[in-house]
């Protein structure tokens, strides 16, 4: 694993170069006729520890347009291909939504759009929500090990929003301490995912003094890290902690911070600048490994 950090900090807005990353909603594929049919992550017969919710699907879309799912009791991964692409890495996207609720637009399946058309296979994690951090983590652990399964000899990694950054910063650093008992093939493939991506995550300095959330173990195996974060954002001191506990474990981390933006902006230009500036350094990123 390499071990020399970079520890990138970015204090002024930069310029986008390229017309390339001037996202807006307009700019995506109107259409999903690319994505595959969701899939259940659990068999009929769960691990003792698994234990999934009742009832249906709850869903609304706010004033904002963010379409959310308000209670998941079965939770899903969906495929969303990239034909013809030879890229090496393969991506798990989760989003957020305080745990309570799933911005499944707006930081979901905008976002694998996003991938697609930087040529990167894509999965939507849709986890069980509400409150349910074990049940997410238990999803997360057996997503990774369902795409490992699916991509031999890829990398797997994984991303995520606000609280599907904490999500994805769990399943980072928690590889080691299974959430649920194996229970067929899948489960013998490895639940690490390969590399890590926060875009203003959330809920990671929940220790002492703010201070980094304990259940998040760093050692010498942890992956890289890319995090983007914005200093307004009510929840940034999560990307300033985690930058710094990965720098101090030797972890490869690189993190952004650009002033304004606050939280939950997504791809969407309309409401900050930066959802246009997060794409292009996360395309640079993937490109260095």
């Amino acid at each position: 694993m390499k071990t020399t950090t970079s520890f990138k900090h970015s204090f002024s807005l930069r310029t986008v170069a390229s017309l390339t990353f001037l996202f807006t909603l307009a700019t995506l594929p109107s259409s999903l006729s690319a994505q595959e049919k969701e899939v259940r992550i659990w068999p009929d017969k769960t691990p003792k520890e698994v234990v999934l919710g009742k009832g249906t699907i709850q869903e609304e879309t706010s004033p904002g347009g963010v379409q959310k799912i308000k209670n998941l009791p079965q939770p899903t991964l969906q495929k969303y291909p990239a034909p013809g692409s030879k890229r090496d890495k393969v991506i798990i996207v989760c989003p957020g939504g305080a745990y309570n609720v799933l911005a499944v637009n707006l930081e979901g399946w905008e976002i694998c759009q996003w991938l697609n058309s930087q040529g990167y296979t894509a999965y939507l994690l849709r986890y069980r929500v509400p409150k349910n951090r074990l049940g997410a983590l238990q999803d997360a652990q057996r997503a990774i090990r369902m795409v490992r399964a699916q991509n031999p000899g890829k990398q797997v990694g994984i991303m995520g929003f606000s609280a599907g950054g904490s999500l994805s910063a769990r399943a980072a650093t928690r590889f080691e301490s299974p959430s649920y008992t194996a229970i067929d093939d899948i489960d013998k493939q490895s639940c690490r995912p390969d590399f890590c991506a926060l875009i203003y995550p959330a809920y990671l300095d929940e220790g002492p003094n703010h201070s980094l959330t304990p259940e998040l173990t760093l050692n010498a195996q942890t992956p890289r890290f890319f995090i983007f974060q914005t200093e307004k954002d009510p929840y940034g001191n999560s990307a300033f902690t985690m930058g710094a506990a990965l720098k101090h474990n030797n972890t490869d981390v690189e993190l952004h911070i650009y002033p304004g933006g606050g939280h939950g902006y997504g791809l969407r230009q309309a409401s900050a600048k930066v959802a246009t500036i997060w794409p292009r350094l996360m395309a640079d990123w993937l490109e260095t490994f």
